[in-house]
């Protein structure tokens, strides 16, 4: 794995505070948030920089980080076994035609995916290469 193990666990924690967000449903509700149980802040609105912020994380990937990410996900979503890594990352740069943040942003539940595939990946006994 050219992809650190670290860096694809940061890019999860910011895929999972990207996947709590909704669109914003009552932009101007004049309500105490304290009222409404705080759930404003999973509301996705313009000054918000959770998206921002994984898209600039995907963004600065290289080629390979990125076909490994991809891969990552869709050993995630079980649509291939970790034992078939190489094979996998091989498809993933065959398959990439736009940005990959764009593509893996559209993902819903990236980072439980993002997770599961680099536990299997990590238990197929894929080393780091990183």
């Amino acid at each position: 794995m050219e992809i650190a193990p670290d860096l694809v666990r940061a890019i999860i924690e910011h895929a999972h505070a990207f996947d709590v967000k909704e669109a914003e449903t009552d932009p101007d509700s004049g309500s105490n948030p304290t009222d409404d149980g705080d759930l404003d802040i999973l509301q996705d609105t313009v000054g918000d920089l959770t998206g921002a912020d994984l898209r600039v994380v995907l963004e600065a990937l290289n080629v390979d980080q990125a076909a490994e990410l991809v891969a990552l996900m869709w050993i995630g979503r079980s649509e291939y076994e970790g034992s078939e890594w190489a094979h996998v990352v091989q498809r993933a740069k065959e398959r990439a035609t736009g940005p990959t943040s764009r593509y893996l942003m559209g993902v819903p539940m990236l980072g439980d995916y993002l997770q599961d595939g680099l536990d299997a990946v990590l238990e197929a006994g894929v080393r780091d290469e990183a």
